[in-house]
């Protein structure tokens, strides 16, 4: 038996190697290696796939939250609201452009947040919200743009975690995350659902302005070469990365639903252990469980861990420390400055293996090492 992943990249790579390798090939054959046309065809095909009307393929989902922030003309000291139970690049770029981070609660069950949460944080300098679509499960758009459009704020989605999660509106109508708000950002980060293999990352947008502005700040600031009308930077999609992804693409759907019964599986073998809190699902999306983030006691979870850890079981914790509590954000935040939802979160978290072999994941033994450690506590 193999060692048991998180994410199981080589199987999932065995699977599809003929179609990897042929690609790679052809594009090293080419030799157009940057913005070829492999990286047009990945943008065209994850267009109709978004069902957007712009994508702009860029070197990383860091480089696509800056670039989409740095569209919005903000000026510094401008505020933008983030939660605060997120990966450290979701404010880093905030506070890397001379913007005040500013660090909001979420929701205990679904890890995302409200509009509650956001609309008590908004004054005259709060100039956009940055929801986070946390471990593959959309938060609640329909409130959020409602409500930054009361206050005329932008919307900036980080998808990183969920792309090909659904999300539904109350009249029906169905859109991917990512393509709700004003722009959105994703990652294809290796251990994403839809990874390259070294770094990637993309930006969708409905607007026609927003796109043209970004696509010339991820490149230099130019939409003719050597005539920069923007301050921009270097970000591009290099053609072996976008080959590869326009193979991965196709499986996607199929890589999610395996996640899912994953879950399922994970969710019915743990329905009857009271000290364990399964993944809440929401009603108005699906969840396409990039992570299978169980709740825990803080005084069991260090337990589970090391229990799991010596039967050869990786498990993690996304995520110990609030952004508040980084000391890269100290300037933004008061001394001693606590939200209690979050607190819990980050005391009480952790994830187990989840990914698209299914058949290679070792799940049983999963189940069985976690049944284990319970019948014995």
């Amino acid at each position: 038996m193999s060692d048991i992943q998180m994410v199981d990249l080589k199987s999932q790579y065995l699977k599809i190697k003929n179609e990897i390798d042929n690609e790679v090939l052809q594009t090293i054959q080419s030799t157009k290696f940057i913005n070829g046309p492999k990286v047009q065809e990945f943008q065209e095909n994850l267009k109709n796939y978004m069902g957007c009307n712009h994508v702009i393929p860029c070197g990383n989902g860091t480089d696509a939250l800056q670039i989409a922030l740095m569209a919005c003309e903000l000026e510094p000291g401008d505020e933008v609201i983030c939660p605060s139970f997120t990966y450290v690049a979701t404010a880093e770029v905030i506070a890397l452009l001379g913007l005040k981070p500013v660090m909001a609660n979420v929701d205990y069950e679904s890890f995302n947040i409200k509009a509650k949460h956001i609309e008590p944080l908004i004054n005259s300098k709060t100039k956009a919200i940055v929801p986070v679509h946390l471990f593959g499960q959309s938060a609640d758009m329909e409130e959020i743009i409602t409500l930054a459009k009361k206050y005329n704020l932008f919307v900036i989605e980080d998808n990183a975690q969920a792309i090909g999660c659904n999300y539904k509106f109350s009249n029906g109508e169905t859109k991917k995350t990512g393509t709700i708000g004003d722009i959105g950002t994703t990652s294809f980060f290796p251990s994403k659902n839809l990874g390259c293999y070294g770094d990637g990352g993309a930006i969708f947008t409905n607007n026609e302005e927003l796109f043209l502005k970004m696509k010339m700040i991820a490149n230099h600031g130019q939409n003719k070469k050597y005539y920069h009308k923007l301050t921009g930077c270097n970000s591009r999609l290099d053609s072996i990365q976008a080959a590869i992804l326009n193979i991965k693409l196709k499986y996607l759907d199929q890589y999610n639903l395996n996640r899912l019964k994953m879950a399922d599986i994970y969710d019915d073998s743990f329905k009857n252990i009271n000290e364990l809190v399964t993944p809440y699902r929401s009603s108005n999306s699906n969840h396409v469980f990039h992570q299978y983030t169980l709740k825990i006691e803080k005084k069991l979870r260090n337990s589970i861990i090391d229990y799991l850890s010596n039967n050869a079981i990786p498990a993690m914790i996304y995520y110990p420390v609030p952004l508040y509590k980084q000391e890269a954000f100290s300037n933004f935040v008061e001394l001693n400055f606590e939200i209690d939802n979050i607190e819990r979160l980050c005391n009480s978290v952790f994830s187990l293996p989840i990914h698209s072999e299914i058949e290679n994941s070792s799940q049983t033994k999963i189940v069985e090492k976690v049944l284990t450690f319970f019948k014995n506590i």
